[in-house]
């Protein structure tokens, strides 16, 4: 898990991020990013993407790697950027936040994912397709960036009990489709997303159940 943070020391940069984020399909809440830098030859067996480990772990390994990390960044864009930029700038945004909320400042990247961030071109990148499960500076991110979203989202249920955000985390489940149905929109969602045809809403519950599984 750690073979691109090796490469990229052995080359000489000296503080490597791993960046991912969460959040991108909901019809509610924010996308969030996170930036993690972990000491040099870090290791630890349990971190994996965040998507398959349950909510209790995710949240034990939120606290392991806020303490061993050099340094944890975090972006945050809510929904009307969203919905005025689209879901993908707001992603990079979200991303270029959270590095640029490293008390470290990054040398190198790892990025989850197809796509560099174009506004910090400045610093060496490498974005890797399905990073969260082959870099582990990019898997601690990818814990980070859910934990926090989910604890965003906890907070807006507080908010708008309605549309049970506790559970569904903003995702276009039957019950949450069905509350805006009953309710309408609140402030947090997401006026740019629309579930079209019944294959589209199963591939955002699909997407809700990789992203926001519950304990068993």
């Amino acid at each position: 898990m750690n073979s691109f943070e090796r490469v990229a020391w052995q080359r000489g940069y000296k503080y490597i991020a791993g960046v991912d984020e969460a959040g991108r399909g909901p019809l509610a809440g924010p996308v969030v990013a996170a930036a993690v830098v972990l000491p040099p030859d870090y290791k630890n067996s349990e971190i994996n993407d965040s998507k398959q480990l349950s909510a209790r772990k995710r949240e034990t390994l939120y606290e392991q790697i806020k303490q061993d990390a050099l340094s944890v960044g975090l972006g945050v864009v809510e929904a009307p950027v969203i919905d005025r930029i689209n879901i993908l700038q707001a992603t990079l945004l979200a991303m270029k936040d959270a590095v640029l909320d490293l008390t470290i400042e990054a040398d190198y990247l790892l990025i989850d994912g197809r796509n560099k961030i174009p506004s910090i071109e400045s610093v060496p990148q490498t974005a890797i397709i399905k990073g969260d499960s082959l870099s582990i500076s990019v898997a601690a991110a990818s814990i980070i960036a859910k934990v926090s979203r989910d604890m965003i989202m906890a907070l807006y249920h507080r908010q708008f009990p309605q549309y049970n955000f506790q559970k569904n985390k903003g995702y276009g489940t039957k019950e949450h489709r069905d509350a805006i149905k009953q309710y309408g929109f609140c402030k947090i969602h997401r006026r740019s997303f629309h579930l079209k045809s019944k294959k589209e809403q199963q591939k955002t519950y699909d997407l809700f159940l990789r992203e926001a599984a519950d304990d068993e």
